[in-house]
């Protein structure tokens, strides 16, 4: 008699692209962030501000090479107009919600319907998750980012359940 062996092996996925399936789809509204990101642009913002503040400061106000007032606060105003710069970085984020999901990337912002929304994909080598949309258009989605690993193919496969759940049609087509 021959031993099976292939119950000891996970079936290959049908799609190899395939997101974890959520134990249950997230509860709307949903915000999805890349945290990582987030993190850094705001530690790297506030050491910047208050080294250039400190420098600022401690920069010479008498003798040959002097600084004014107004020399120190244009330098030490460096500090936040770079960091509304990097907030840029922070914005993105993906809001779903009963209407449909809201991407907010670092400049702009777009409201799609759920129906708008045929796919989510994040494939190997995608830098963050794409939308293929029923225009033809692929919509970067830079709110679940790739660099986030496993969190984020988890947030990617809950935004693909919502999707699922909420444009099923009664023969599912």
């Amino acid at each position: 008699m021959t031993d099976n062996h292939d119950h000891d092996q996970a079936p290959e996925p049908s799609d190899p692209f395939a997101l974890p399936a959520p134990d249950t789809v997230p509860r709307l509204p949903v915000t999805f962030r890349p945290t990582r990101t987030r993190v850094a642009v705001y530690a790297v913002s506030s050491v910047l501000i208050a080294t250039l503040v400190v420098v600022a400061l401690i920069l010479p106000d008498t003798g040959p090479t002097a600084w004014s007032i107004p020399e120190r606060t244009g330098f030490a105003a460096i500090g936040p107009l770079i960091s509304a710069g990097l907030y840029l970085l922070a914005r993105p984020r993906i809001v779903a919600d009963e209407q449909g999901v809201t991407v907010v990337n670092t400049v702009r912002t777009q409201h799609l319907e759920w129906a708008q929304i045929v796919r989510v994909n994040l494939r190997p080598g995608d830098p963050w998750v794409l939308l293929d949309l029923d225009s033809g258009e692929v919509l970067p989605a830079m709110g679940i980012q790739a660099s986030g690993g496993k969190a984020a193919r988890r947030a990617a496969g809950e935004l693909r359940a919502l999707v699922d759940e909420h444009t099923r049609t009664e023969r599912d087509d």
